[in-house]
């Protein structure tokens, strides 16, 4: 039985528009220098790494939780210790104020089949609950869940 909520179904349970998505993953790092708790939780994090949508991923530089260069992909030999991409789809439900079972968390994304975890995931798991607050801070504003 597929629901309105996502349930059964493999669509997003929210409409969405894939430049709303991206739009929304470029203002991460102005919400996060905003945001001094999460900051600090990365503190000891430094890592390059490749996020976003799976249509337009960026490569991202982190330093001690401070986003300090962040670069749509694809960069000619630019190197990342980790990639985390996700659909559209995904990303717009997952921003949403409260997200839908199954479209909560960044690893039941990747356990739907809508996100994908690759490279040497060590950083990523080490520092996953700055991760999940980082891919979070979208939530905050409502961007991404409407288009």
């Amino acid at each position: 039985m597929t629901t309105e909520r996502g349930g059964g179904s493999s669509d997003a349970p929210i409409p969405h528009s894939p430049d709303a998505v991206i739009a929304a993953f470029e203002a991460i790092p102005a919400l996060l220098a905003r945001d001094a708790t999460l900051t600090a939780r990365g503190r000891w994090l430094d890592v390059d790494c490749l996020l976003g949508p799976s249509t337009q991923p960026f490569h991202i530089t982190i330093r001690a939780g401070q986003i300090v260069d962040m670069t749509r992909a694809p960069v000619l030999m630019r190197s990342w210790r980790f990639a985390y991409r996700a659909t559209p789809a995904a990303l717009a439900a997952y921003w949403q104020s409260r997200p839908p079972a199954g479209w909560h968390d960044l690893l039941a994304l990747t356990k739907r089949g809508e996100a994908t975890l690759e490279g040497e995931i060590h950083p990523f798991m080490t520092h996953l609950q700055y991760f999940k607050g980082l891919l979070a801070l979208p939530r905050r504003t409502g961007l991404g869940g409407a288009s």
